[in-house]
């Protein structure tokens, strides 16, 4: 099956840091820890990150959370919260001329989110909430939205509908596993093509993909090994955008550390991405 071109979504509404994802457009990375653990973090990882993109010629948009609200347990860190965290965001979009998103959790967080952010996302438990949906498309900024784990890959239909009847088509949809048995996830590939049916870019979230949620009992596990077969499998099936949570010391990282890639071997594992986008982008 040939992958046709979707249309594209701008992110960024400054023309120095404005990226264009869709149509056949190499990828754009989507990455950055998984929650704002201090300051300075973020900014070493942003800049880092930052500095490999433009080596290897690549567009990129800078992902952290302000606030985990999801966490396994009561007692897990939840990171800075709103106003710190985008004080936070700002700074790394301002110093970096980068594009930046995060998570919103509740209707009422994105009007304000949206006056730092140049996207929002949707986690993926809240993929169906529809006042927060509304709340989102009302921004007119773009929305990366994360497939439920307990949704077919068509049942996203309505979702797209909740937002384009909202007056939002700038809308990505973000693939991130289904529910497998338990603490268990899964990626069906075909999952890709099927959304890529509604006409927007599809983002693959390789990195939450091999969670095994609650899997360490207060916390949740995960598979890194997997992460690098699932990039490769998912640029050659054809996607828009590749998510990861990248950290300095995944193992020591506050949350998500067992799935998160190591900084360290990012540029490597992005020199063969982009090898097969290309190719796979060619037909």
């Amino acid at each position: 099956m040939i992958i046709k071109p979707v249309k594209k979504v701008n992110v960024g509404n400054n023309v120095e840091n404005k990226i264009t994802i869709g149509g056949k457009n190499r990828f754009v990375l989507i990455a950055g820890p998984c929650v704002i653990e201090s300051e300075k973090l973020v900014m070493e990882i942003a800049e880092q990150i930052s500095n490999i993109c433009k080596r290897l010629g690549l567009q990129y948009i800078f992902k952290v959370s302000f606030d985990k609200a999801n966490r396994s347990s009561i007692h897990s860190f939840r990171g800075y919260g709103l106003d710190e965290g985008l004080k936070i965001l700002k700074k790394v979009k301002d110093q970096f001329k980068l594009p930046v998103v995060t998570d919103v959790h509740e209707p009422w967080q994105c009007e304000r989110v949206a006056e730092v952010v140049d996207m929002l996302q949707i986690p993926a438990f809240l993929c169906r909430q529809t006042d927060l949906l509304v709340a989102a498309a009302a921004t007119g900024i773009p929305v990366n939205i994360k497939k439920g784990q307990f949704l077919a890959p068509w049942d996203m239909k309505n979702i797209v509908v909740k937002m384009e009847e909202s007056g939002s088509n700038n809308i990505l949809l973000c693939e991130r596993g289904s529910t497998f048995g338990y603490n268990n996830m899964v990626v069906d590939m075909r999952s890709l093509l099927e959304m890529r049916k509604f006409g927007y870019p599809i983002v693959f979230d390789v990195t939450h993909s091999v969670q095994k949620p609650g899997g360490l009992g207060t916390t949740t596990s995960g598979d890194r090994e997997y992460v690098y077969p699932l990039i490769r499998a998912g640029l050659a099936v054809g996607v828009d955008a590749i998510f990861a949570e990248v950290h300095p010391d995944p193992d020591n990282a506050k949350s998500d550390g067992p799935n998160m890639i190591r900084l360290d071997d990012l540029e490597n594992i992005l020199k063969i991405a982009i090898k097969i986008d290309d190719i796979a982008k060619a037909e």
